[in-house]
């Protein structure tokens, strides 16, 4: 899989959990390579869900594409 092809479905994703958590923001998701650990942080700040709870989440999400 390519680099396009990846931020195309991170794009959709996002879009998919902007859904499921209407609070999130693009900001609240953004990724930066190496600084996985500030995204989950901004996840769980915003949301009030562990880690866990929101990994499922995102393969529920992530299934439908």
């Amino acid at each position: 899989m390519n680099e396009t092809t990846l931020k195309g479905n991170w794009n959709e994703l996002k879009g998919k959990i902007k859904q499921a958590y209407g609070d999130l923001t693009d900001d609240d998701l953004t990724y930066e390579e190496g600084k996985e650990d500030e995204l989950w942080g901004r996840l769980q700040q915003k949301t009030g869900k562990t880690k866990d709870e929101i990994n499922k989440k995102l393969l529920i999400c992530s299934k439908y594409f």
